[in-house]
C-alpha cells in the first residue's frame, strides 16, 4: 500500500516540484521530487494572470452551480424510486427508464444540437444541465435509501401527519448524510475535471473553465485562443508556469476530499446493495 500511495502521489510531487523550480533545470528536465532554485515566481505570474482567474471562477462556479442542481434533482428522484411498488405505481419501470441511459446515450452530436438549439451555448448551462443526472448516482442513492431508512420509520411518520416533503426533509436527508457526501464528491470532481464540454459549447474563450483552459495552453499548445502572453510564458520557462496552473487546479479537489473522506466508503458500500 505505501508503494502504491507513492505511485499515485508521485505525479502530483513531481509536478509541485517542477513549479517551484527556476527555468533552466526545469526546461532541462532535472527537476524530480525536489525543487531546483527555488523559487515562487511560476505561482506569482499564474495568480496575476486575468486569464486564469477568469477560468478558475468559471469552474468553482460550474462545481457551486452543477453540484446543488444534480443533488437537488438526484434526491428528489431517488426519494421517489425508493418507494416500494405498492407506493408508486410504475416504479419499475421509471427506474429501468434511467438504467437504460448507462447503457445507451444519443451520442455527441444529437446532445450538441440539443444544447445549441436551446441556445445554451456560451452560457453555465451548457455546462450544468446535460450531466445534471447520472444514473449510477441515482441508483447509489435510491438504494441507500432503501438500505438505510426503515420502511416502519417513514410509515410512522405518515401515520403521525407528516406528508412525502417533511418525511424527506427531516428523516431522509439527515440519515443519508454518507451517501450524500460521497456523490456530491463525485460530482464535484467531474465537473472540476471535465473539459471537453467546454470546449464544443464555448465558442468564446473567456468562459472556458479551467480544465478546458489547461488543456488548451498544456495540450494544444494554443495560446493565441486564451489570449496567453506567449512571450511571458517563455521568458519565465513554460514547463513552471504550467506545473503552477496544473498544481493549483488540482488544489481544491484535494482540500474537499479529506473532509468527505469519512463517508466515502460507508456512501459506497450501502449504496452499492442490491435491491
Amino acid at each position: 500500500m505505501i508503494i502504491v500511495s507513492f505511485l499515485c502521489l508521485f505525479p502530483l510531487i513531481h509536478i509541485l516540484a517542477v513549479s517551484l523550480s527556476g527555468s533552466a533545470p526545469a526546461t532541462a528536465n532535472l527537476v524530480g521530487l525536489w525543487p531546483i532554485d527555488f523559487t515562487f515566481d511560476a505561482y506569482a505570474r499564474t495568480l496575476n494572470n486575468e486569464h486564469f482567474l477568469r477560468s478558475l471562477g468559471v469552474s468553482i462556479y460550474r462545481v457551486v452551480l452543477g453540484t446543488a442542481v444534480s443533488m437537488g434533482l438526484l434526491l428528489c428522484a431517488a426519494y421517489a424510486l425508493s418507494k416500494y411498488e405498492e407506493e408508486f405505481k410504475g416504479r419499475k419501470i421509471y427506474v429501468w427508464f434511467f438504467v437504460f441511459t448507462m447503457l445507451f446515450n444519443g451520442g455527441l452530436v444529437p446532445t450538441y444540437m440539443v444544447v445549441t438549439n436551446l441556445g445554451l451555448t456560451d452560457t453555465i448551462w451548457a455546462l450544468v444541465l446535460p450531466p445534471a443526472i447520472n444514473a449510477f448516482n441515482l441508483i447509489l442513492l435510491l438504494n441507500f435509501f432503501r438500505a438505510s431508512v426503515p420502511k416502519s420509520l417513514s410509515e410512522s411518520a405518515y401515520i403521525d401527519g407528516a406528508g412525502h416533503f417533511k418525511i424527506f426533509l427531516k428523516i431522509y436527508l439527515p440519515i443519508s448524510v454518507p451517501a450524500i457526501a460521497t456523490i456530491s464528491l463525485f460530482t464535484m470532481v467531474f465537473h472540476w475535471n471535465s473539459w471537453f464540454d467546454g470546449l464544443i459549447y464555448n465558442t468564446n474563450a473567456a468562459n472556458y473553465p479551467l480544465q478546458t483552459f489547461l488543456q488548451t495552453i498544456v495540450v494544444q499548445q494554443d495560446f493565441s485562443n486564451v489570449e496567453v502572453d506567449a512571450d511571458m510564458m517563455q521568458n519565465l520557462s513554460q514547463r513552471t508556469v504550467q506545473a503552477a496552473q496544473i498544481f493549483i487546479s488540482a488544489l481544491p479537489m484535494l482540500i474537499v476530499y479529506p473532509f468527505l473522506q469519512r463517508y466515502f466508503v460507508k456512501g459506497i458500500v450501502l449504496g452499492a446493495e442490491k435491491e
